[in-house]
């Protein structure tokens, strides 16, 4: 009930009004059954905006900080995360991780779309970072399709550590399905995994015209080292 009264009711009209959102594809996502929708991920908006724009139920995966604060605000926080169907992720290591790629398998064998963010964090600087396997994992264990989705603009309407979002305007582009049943059978292989990461990783650069950085966003926001070398779309 709260993730379709926020979303239609309190805070969609707001949403539209400051982000004017358009999209692009979405003849792409099934009327019914599983999926992984596999985004970039620029900013906090990217887990509004997609489901606003999408007419089915969205989960996604979200760091487990926002369901771990204290007092009236950290409250708040995990009631309105866990309403909007988000699933907390502990970001600490692989093994960390694992329950909650189960609780994303678990979704996906009930028919839902899982919203997935490859980079595991977002992007500190606008640019479109390696994949981490996480997501191939989950898509090799259930066999479900993955949809590249290309969130553009959310950055400008919520800078990184901005409280009021600035209007901006927000277009979202859903690319075709992906199938990796040809990998069937391969689960384990950390090859395979990387192989099927770096595929729709490829995609989301194409749909996104973002450039793409080899090395993952997380170890550029802990080491803060200089900027590394990009890969541009259009070389690519």
């Amino acid at each position: 009930m709260w993730y379709y009264t926020f979303k239609y009711v309190l805070l969609g009209p707001f949403l539209r009004l400051i982000g004017r959102p358009t999209v692009e594809g979405l003849e792409n996502i099934p009327a019914r059954g599983p999926a992984i929708l596999a985004s970039n991920h620029l900013a906090v908006m990217d887990s509004f905006y997609l489901p606003l724009m999408v007419r089915r139920r969205i989960y996604f995966l979200a760091k487990s900080e926002y369901f771990t604060g204290t007092g009236p605000k950290g409250a708040f926080q995990r009631w309105f995360f866990s309403a909007v169907g988000q699933i907390p992720i502990d970001r600490s290591g692989a093994e960390a991780a694992a329950g909650a790629l189960t609780a994303a398998r678990r979704q996906l064998e009930t028919g839902e779309l899982m919203g997935m963010y490859p980079e595991g964090t977002r992007s500190p600087d606008g640019r479109l970072y390696k994949g981490k396997t996480g997501l191939a994992r989950v898509a090799l264990d259930t066999g479900v399709p993955v949809i590249p989705v290309a969130m553009i603009n959310t950055e400008k309407l919520n800078p990184p550590g901005s409280l009021i979002p600035r209007p901006a305007r927000i277009v979202v582009k859903i690319g075709k399905p992906l199938n990796f049943a040809r990998y069937e059978g391969m689960q384990g292989n950390r090859f395979i995994e990387r192989a099927i990461t770096d595929e729709i990783m490829y995609e989301l650069m194409q749909l996104t015209g973002q450039q793409y950085v080899d090395i993952y966003a997380a170890s550029l926001k802990d080491a803060k080292p200089k900027p590394p070398e990009a890969v541009s779309a259009s070389a690519a």
